[in-house]
C-alpha cells in the first residue's frame, strides 16, 4: 500500500482586491477603477485597488477601507465576488517552498461615474479604463477582472442594478444604452426591449417628456422598487 505523501500547512497572507465598474453613458462604455502600482512587485503595473486584510479586519471592512482611500461615492455597495488562491499567483510566494502563500477575496459593485469622485493622494495613478482597453494588470488581476464582467452581466439579468447608475429620472433609450455598454450590442434590438421592459410594469413613467437632439421628444420614466419585488432573483426576460 502506497504512503500518503503529508505536506506542511500553509502560512496565508489575505488581501482583497475590488473590481469597480461605472458606464460612461455619453460614449456608452463599460469603465473599471484601475490603480498604478508604485512598489515591487509589478510596479508601475495598473491593478485593482486592493490591500492585504489587517489584524483585526473583516474582510469586507478591509474592502471599504482601500476603496475610501481611492474613491469617494455615496451608497457604494460590494458584493464578494470569488476567491483567488492558486500557488504562485503571487511572485512574493517562494517559487518551491511551502511558506507564504497570498489570497485574494475578490469583490465588485456598478457605480455611477457622475457621483464617484477619485482620490490620488499616495498613488502614482488613477484612472477609469475602458473595459477593452484594459491593459496587462498585475497579477492575475486580468483574469479577476474577466470575472467581475461576468458576473456584471449575469446580474444584470435578475437585480435592479442598472438603475443604481441611472439617474432618478431616465428615459428607456438611457437604460437600453447601458445595457449596450455592458452586454455588447446586439443582446436586443431596442424596439424589442422598450415592448418586454414596459410590460414588466415597475417602470413608472412620469408625464415628462425631454428632447434631445432632432428626435421627437422622449419620456421619463422611474424605477418602482415595490413593483420590481416579484421578479427579484428572477431572469429578466428582455435580456
Amino acid at each position: 500500500m502506497a504512503s500518503k505523501t503529508r505536506y506542511p500547512l500553509a502560512d496565508f497572507k489575505v488581501g482583497v482586491d475590488n473590481v469597480i465598474f461605472s458606464v460612461d453613458t455619453e460614449q456608452n462604455r463599460l469603465l473599471v477603477l484601475l490603480i498604478m502600482r508604485d512598489s515591487e512587485p509589478y510596479r508601475d503595473y495598473w491593478c485593482l485597488p486592493g490591500t492585504l486584510v489587517r489584524q483585526g479586519e473583516s474582510l469586507e471592512d478591509g474592502a471599504y477601507r482601500i476603496l475610501s482611500e481611492k474613491i469617494r461615492v455615496k451608497n457604494l455597495y460590494l458584493e464578494q465576488l470569488y476567491t483567488f488562491g492558486e500557488p504562485g499567483r503571487d511572485p512574493r510566494e517562494a517559487p518551491s517552498s511551502y511558506g507564504v502563500r497570498y489570497l485574494s477575496v475578490s469583490y465588485f459593485a456598478l457605480v455611477a461615474l457622475s457621483a464617484a469622485e477619485l482620490i490620488a493622494d499616495g498613488v502614482s495613478g488613477i484612472a477609469w479604463y475602458p473595459i477593452e482597453q484594459v491593459p496587462k494588470l498585475a497579477f492575475d488581476h486580468n483574469r479577476i477582472l474577466e470575472y467581475g464582467h461576468h458576473r456584471l452581466r449575469n446580474k444584470l439579468e435578475y437585480s435592479p442594478v442598472a438603475f443604481d447608475v441611472l439617474p432618478e429620472l431616465f428615459t428607456l433609450g438611457d437604460l437600453y444604452q447601458l445595457y449596450v455598454a455592458v452586454l455588447g450590442e446586439g443582446f436586443s434590438d431596442y424596439s424589442n426591449f422598450r415592448s418586454r421592459l414596459l410590460k414588466l410594469g415597475f417602470l413608472k413613467e412620469t408625464g415628462v417628456k425631454v428632447s434631445r437632439g432632432a428626435g421627437r421628444p422622449a419620456s421619463l420614466y422611474r424605477f418602482d422598487a415595490e413593483a420590481f419585488e416579484q421578479f427579484k432573483d428572477k431572469p429578466m426576460v428582455f435580456i
